[in-house]
């Protein structure tokens, strides 16, 4: 029987079935694939939480098959007893990763525990009209326009952050505010496609006056008992000319109006503008960048010269201090597949010079019911793309996480999909966070509702249920680089 139709009768079962019997289904069916989930000497704890009368079991929290980020974990120790250099760490995924709530809990706690080297990869989700990270600001005098990584190939230059921003405007400018100190920079690069010298920089404006001459304006107010000829004594012209100065066609005029005085006279007029004052760009294979040894925290993006098309696929900010570079890049409702059939994303993850590639897909993947060995051989195209690149970046797959078809219906696509992916891991050389497991697997989701952790739709998570996925993350690769230290003792 295929996993389709054995699923198909779990569920059926779950739903129509009493108590003791969903017992008996989950004995002789989940735990077994509990057990396959967790590896060789890893200690098994019962949560003491107890859902539909079945208990929720969660593995030990670590990374499995460690030694494929062997590379990785000898660059932390090094980076944690020198305080020397920077790590690179790239978390992939959709729309988990795009709202920046998972990754930015890791960022910052890593970057505690080891020094920060720097935001990373920031891109202007606001100008592309769609939500992203919170805590660097941009804004725009111009509209943009934008294509996803979702959507059909078209031509359009879809790279580095699953998104391509463009404007075919020669006179825009964009605003970058890290906001806060943490974010604060020395280094800016620019990721456009085939690195193209698109851009400008520029971390000020300035102000031009201009003076002219121009005549002068003079005007009256009429009193109560004024005439034309009156106001034209006054100020020494004829009456022929103050009616045709303000377009009078009679000689009645009424008090409180007010008339334009012609005159000969001139008076000088200033008028301002502001200028930017662009930077020097220097440039790599991958990136256009600018250096400085002041920490910034407002940059300007401004047009470069003979270009038709301006497009931007991502910004880096460093700092000039040792430590961790945590990049997340994720776009809502993407599949592996959508990042696979555009190999410029694989082309300029080199940019990002990465140590660790964090891999986090599958929900949506799920939800179209993609069989797993279908979801296996995207996976493995992905990190085939990925070391195409020859950057050396060791690999790490994060199972996605349990969620329900209908608010009732328990994924057991995703449960099919983890077990897969651990099934291999050894074979082809990357490690493990089993994420689904952690959060309870199969039966863990009405658990997860009720603590605040979920959405209503039973598939999202809540703030606080992404921020404690990434607490769980940051603990497995805590506890795995403390393990991989006592080796070095």
């Amino acid at each position: 029987m295929s996993i389709q139709s054995t699923a198909s009768l779990l569920i059926t079962q779950i739903l129509t079935m009493k108590n003791k019997l969903l017992l008996l289904v989950f004995f002789l069916f989940a735990l077994p694939q509990m057990r396959g989930q967790v590896a060789d000497s890893t200690l098994v704890e019962t949560d003491s939480v107890e859902v539909d009368t079945i208990p929720i079991i969660i593995p030990e929290n670590g990374i499995q098959n460690p030694m494929a980020m062997a590379s990785f974990l000898e660059k932390l120790y090094k980076l944690d007893k020198n305080h020397t250099g920077k790590i690179n760490i790239v978390h992939i995924g959709d729309s988990h990763i795009q709202a920046d709530l998972i990754t930015n809990r890791v960022r910052e706690s890593l970057q505690e525990a080891f020094g920060n080297g720097g935001r990373g990869l920031i891109f202007p989700h606001s100008l592309a009209r769609t939500n992203g990270s919170w805590d660097v600001r941009f804004s725009s005098n111009e509209r943009w326009e934008s294509y996803r990584i979702v959507s059909p190939v078209n031509g359009s230059k879809v790279g580095l952050s699953g998104i391509a921003l463009t404007s075919k405007s020669d006179d825009f400018a964009v605003e970058i505010n890290a906001k806060e100190e943490s974010n604060f920079f020395n280094t800016i690069k620019i990721i456009t496609p085939n690195n193209s010298n698109s851009f400008n920089i520029a971390t000020a404006k300035r102000t031009i006056t201009l003076e002219s001459n121009v005549p002068k304006s003079i005007t009256h107010k009429i009193k109560n008992g004024e005439a034309l000829s009156i106001i034209a004594d006054k100020y020494n012209v004829s009456i022929s000319q103050l009616k045709r100065a303000n377009g009078l066609r009679s000689d009645r005029i009424r008090a409180g109006k007010t008339l334009k005085i012609p005159t000969d006279e001139m008076q000088k007029k200033r008028v301002e503008r502001s200028e930017f004052i662009p930077l020097p760009l220097l440039a790599d294979n991958d990136t256009h960048f600018y250096i400085t040894q002041e920490k910034l925290e407002k940059i300007y993006l401004l047009p470069g010269k003979n270009q038709d098309t301006y497009t931007l696929n991502g910004i880096v900010l460093e700092n000039n201090d040792p430590g961790i570079v945590y990049h997340n890049i994720g776009v809502n409702g993407a599949k592996l597949s959508d990042y696979n059939k555009y190999p410029i994303f694989f082309e300029q993850l080199k940019a990002l010079q990465p140590d660790l590639i964090i891999v986090a897909l599958g929900t949506n993947e799920s939800f179209d019911k993609m069989r797993s060995e279908d979801y296996m051989k995207q996976l493995e195209l992905f990190m085939q793309n990925v070391r195409a690149q020859e950057t050396g970046a060791d690999i790490l797959v994060a199972t996605p996480s349990p969620s329900m078809f209908k608010r009732k219906i328990p994924n057991v696509y995703v449960a099919d999909y983890a077990q897969k992916i651990l099934n291999v891991a050894t074979d082809d050389n990357y490690a493990v966070w089993d994420m689904y497991a952690q959060l309870g697997g199969l039966y863990g989701v009405s658990r997860n509702y009720r603590q605040g952790l979920m959405a209503g739709d039973r598939v999202h998570y809540s703030k606080a249920g992404y921020e404690k996925q990434g607490d769980l993350l940051t603990e497995a690769i805590l506890g795995t680089f403390s393990n991989y230290k006592k080796t070095k003792q």
